[in-house]
């Protein structure tokens, strides 16, 4: 089996009793089964990744198209305001039926010479107001009409999103249904195979990795990861679900978001973004409060707690839980506070199950 750098963990139901004994499984027909379980165990949480990804960005779109319809609200506005100025110095050309001559006529004819003076200015004077109003009118009309095409172009981007949202979701209903479909295949003595043959991986792996001594040694996370490890342990035996991120419900990036953001740390929503865009820390140098990047394209996070332990949302069907680091085969690790000192002093959380 190609699991030289761990195991992935499965998800599988109670063994069922045989009505009669039957012979054991061939361990490689077995084998086969675990390989490509673990394979559509993938599939799906890729595809559960891809549609956090579309759901941020469709988050960030509605923000865009809410913030741009408030901008040409007020873009209306004030064109409105803009053709009403105009309308006033349009009725102001004239004396509004007086009788009397425009002060334009009057400058034309006027014989007191600082008369003609002041009326100069005052004319300089409105010819700026005007040249002001009508500048504003023309920049007002140029900036409501851009808007409105950003308007539909934010509208039409929103639509495309919702779409591709659609597209993703179904492709995770699509491969869960797949792994449904092979684990109802399965007999009792097959499923009970698997659970042992996945668990001697698991171990195998671990051991393989501490043994190497490419593992960290660091005890103490920075007080950020602190705070990220005390929320992650808050949410063992809560239900892995597929695009949940709390407070009842996770799925892998749900619960390692979540966990750095109630430690005050915001990082991106779905395990590529945080491989991505968080610095990269070397297996010898994690600490606490790191997370641990699982398979060649990124599509699992956890939790890292010490003593080669991590906590994780596996999969559908599984719960939170504390877990071997080597329970998947391992990308690497991020730091979401690169460059903030680790703790002085600190007592992690006693780990469930663990002797005290």
């Amino acid at each position: 089996m190609a699991l030289i750098a761990g195991a992935a963990s499965v998800v599988l139901p109670a063994p069922v009793a045989s009505a009669a004994p039957a012979d054991p499984p061939d361990r490689s027909s077995v084998s086969s089964l675990l390989t490509r379980l673990q394979s559509l165990y993938r599939k799906a949480e890729e595809a559960t990744e891809k549609y956090n990804g579309t759901e941020e960005d469709l988050k960030k779109q509605r923000d865009r198209v809410r913030k741009i319809d408030d901008d040409l609200a007020d873009a209306r506005k004030a064109l409105t305001g803009s053709k009403d100025a105009a309308g006033r110095i349009a009725r102001e050309q004239y004396q509004g039926g007086s009788g009397t001559l425009s002060p334009y006529v009057g400058f034309l004819f006027g014989s007191d010479p600082q008369q003609v003076l002041d009326s100069g200015h005052q004319l300089q004077r409105a010819a700026g107001q005007r040249a002001a109003t009508v500048g504003r009118l023309t920049e007002n009309e140029k900036r409501a009409a851009d808007l409105a095409v950003k308007a539909r172009d934010a509208l039409h981007a929103e639509q495309a999103l919702a779409a591709e949202q659609k597209q993703r979701r179904d492709e995770v209903r699509k491969s869960l249904a797949q792994v449904e479909k092979m684990l109802a295949s399965l007999t009792g003595e097959q499923l009970s195979e698997l659970q042992r043959l996945e668990q001697k991986d698991i171990t195998e792996a671990q051991r393989k990795l501490l043994a190497s001594g490419g593992l960290g040694t660091a005890a103490a996370p920075s007080p950020l990861g602190s705070k990220a490890i005390e929320y992650a342990f808050q949410q063992i035996g809560k239900p892995y679900v597929w695009g949940a991120e709390g407070p009842d419900s996770f799925d892998c990036s749900g619960l390692t978001s979540q966990a750095w953001a109630h430690a005050g740390g915001v990082i991106p929503r779905t395990s590529q973004e945080q491989w991505k865009s968080l610095p990269r820390v070397p297996l010898s140098e994690i600490r606490p409060g790191d997370l641990v990047v699982y398979f060649e394209g990124a599509t699992h996070v956890a939790l890292y707690i010490g003593n080669g332990l991590v906590i994780q949302a596996p999969r559908p069907g599984t719960a939170v839980k504390v877990s071997p680091i080597a329970s998947n085969p391992l990308l690497g690790a991020v730091r979401p506070d690169s460059g903030a000192a680790p703790l002085a002093r600190y007592v992690p959380p006693p780990v469930p199950g663990a002797p005290s």
